[in-house]
């Protein structure tokens, strides 16, 4: 009998090694799979929107050599008196206001402060728009009614084929996807499993096959059709986001701190909603976008 129970404590025993050996391979997966899982805990969800970076892979966006550029200050404003309320039932953790090119308002709440780099979501969307709209008008990328596959051909087979890039700006592509965020198994969520298990991000979109109907047909808001914008972007350039962002429009702006994204298993920007900036590097953004491209005497944007 007793050989037998060595037997069987060996065994044990290797399995166990075999289990911590697992658990320290894949532990980074595990704590971004759990990090997208309480993501939105209440009592996470401050600490999580301001330190992404903390929880998921993350690559810097340079903000370059340049001094910052000038926020000029104007008067303070008298806000409106449901302004505290607002902010106290939606959990804002900063607002700023600018009136004239001027920072009337700036305050910071819930225990976060000036240079917290905040999470776009879908404000990152943006950025791509003027870095697409730079390249193009640069003749990266020939002509808008171009397929998509042309500069992705990775998308070949998949819902986007015979998509153009003018369908996909304008959210037009038709691809079916589920953005319902309370939905585990919709797409959106599926995606967000993605990001945090380290898979990648191209394979996911070439791996939607599913159309609702043509393209061209209809407007549909779609998250994923902006990674695919990206994936045409690199495509193009044979660069990749984070770089080409820096150099087009992060580093002409003068930002306070350098941004930075999120990125898939392969080193990728989460372009349709991973960027990081503090607020008044935000400011800066929406001014200059206010200001028809121009900002701190240059024109960044036609």
């Amino acid at each position: 009998m007793r050989p037998v129970l060595t037997w069987l404590a060996r065994i044990l025993l290797t399995l166990v090694l075999a289990a911590g050996v697992v658990g320290l391979w894949k532990r980074e997966e595990i704590t971004r799979l759990m990090a997208v899982n309480t993501l939105f805990d209440e009592d996470r969800i401050v600490a999580n929107f301001s330190n992404m970076d903390r929880a998921f892979l993350t690559v810097p966006v340079p903000r370059g050599q340049g001094p910052v550029s000038p926020l000029p200050q104007g008067k303070e404003a008298t806000l409106p008196e449901a302004t505290a309320e607002w902010i106290r039932a939606r959990s804002v953790t900063s607002l700023l206001v600018m009136k004239d090119g001027e920072v009337v308002h700036e305050s910071y709440h819930l225990g976060t402060g000036e240079m917290d780099r905040r999470i776009s979501w879908s404000m990152a969307k943006s950025y791509l728009s003027v870095l697409f709209g730079i390249l193009h008008e640069e003749g990266a990328i020939a002509s808008l009614d171009d397929p998509v596959t042309k500069y992705a051909p990775q998308l070949a087979g998949s819902a986007y084929d015979g998509a153009t890039i003018r369908n996909v700006l304008q959210m037009t592509a038709r691809v079916e996807f589920d953005e319902d965020y309370l939905d585990y198994n919709s797409d959106i969520n599926r995606m967000g499993r993605v990001l945090a298990l380290g898979g990648t991000m191209d394979g996911f979109a070439a791996g939607l096959t599913a159309r609702a109907t043509s393209p061209g047909e209809r407007w549909n808001y779609v998250s994923i059709d902006t990674h695919v914008l990206g994936m045409v972007i690199r495509g193009a350039t044979g660069r990749d986001i984070p770089s080409l962002l820096s150099e087009k429009v992060i580093a002409p702006m003068g930002l306070e701190a350098a941004p930075y994204y999120l990125t898939d298993g392969e080193g990728v920007a989460f372009v349709l909603g991973g960027l990081n900036l503090t607020t008044r590097d935000y400011a800066r953004f929406g001014q200059m976008v206010l200001d028809d491209g121009r900002w701190n005497g240059g024109q960044i944007v036609s």
